[in-house]
């Protein structure tokens, strides 16, 4: 990037201004002290940007093969099941949470989201650890906890996402006369810079440079391009 503009600004005078963001803190549980940052000083000197290209690689073969152009949102959840721990031989006395928390798991994993958009692959919802934390075989526990990881198109946003797992927590709580408690963190929600004269650009320059028309995607995990999407196409 600094080569680019190095040779670009050699050859003249630019329209407008270029500008290198170099910043930290992309991956940190609150993401505050980077991008973030950065933006709302430009917003607060009154700087407008026109369109941002974010430096995370996204090649998947060869150099140059495939651009992204939005990115689907994610939000993690943790399921909390409280019951009543007592002997197993006395299981009248106590409230088992492992079943509440096994059905729950079992209705978000066949939860079908939705079949995808045109520029987005079907939602995802993934499960990554189911904990009880009892080493005893003869004591039903107290608490039961799960995890998971939603990836989400533009179809959805967190909010609603939340809702309905809480919904579904309440029912089933409910039923098993337990206590399950929900907490939800989204770090991203999804966005598209839709397809035009600006993809169209960088798609002729990359083609250009590596001799193949990169594929328009919006694959992959998460980047900062979800903070600067609020300030110009990226």
């Amino acid at each position: 990037f600094a080569a680019a503009a190095s040779r670009y600004l050699a050859s003249g005078k630019p329209f407008g201004s270029i500008s290198l963001l170099i910043t930290g803190d992309e991956e940190g549980p609150t993401n505050v002290n980077g991008t973030k940052k950065m933006l709302g000083w430009l917003k607060e000197k009154g700087e407008r940007l026109s369109h941002c290209i974010v430096g995370e690689p996204t090649s998947v073969a060869k150099t140059g093969d495939m651009l992204k152009i939005g990115r689907r949102g994610t939000m993690n959840c943790r399921l909390t099941v409280t019951g009543v721990q007592g002997h197993v031989a006395y299981p009248a006395k106590a409230l088992n949470p492992i079943p509440a928390v096994a059905e729950l798991v079992g209705a978000l994993s066949d939860w079908r989201l939705d079949d995808g958009t045109e520029h987005f692959d079907p939602s995802t919802l993934a499960f990554t650890t189911i904990d009880v934390g009892n080493p005893a075989t003869n004591v039903i526990p107290a608490e039961a906890r799960a995890a998971f990881n939603i990836r989400f198109n533009d179809r959805h946003d967190s909010a609603r996402l939340l809702a309905h797992i809480k919904d579904e927590a309440a029912r089933i709580g409910a039923a098993h006369g337990v206590t399950i408690a929900v907490h939800g963190h989204a770090s991203g929600e999804p966005f598209l810079t839709a397809p035009g004269a600006f993809t169209t650009l960088l798609s002729r320059v990359v083609a250009q440079a590596t001799g193949q028309a990169p594929t328009l995607s919006t694959t992959g995990g998460t980047s900062d391009a979800r903070f600067i999407k609020d300030h110009c196409p990226v």
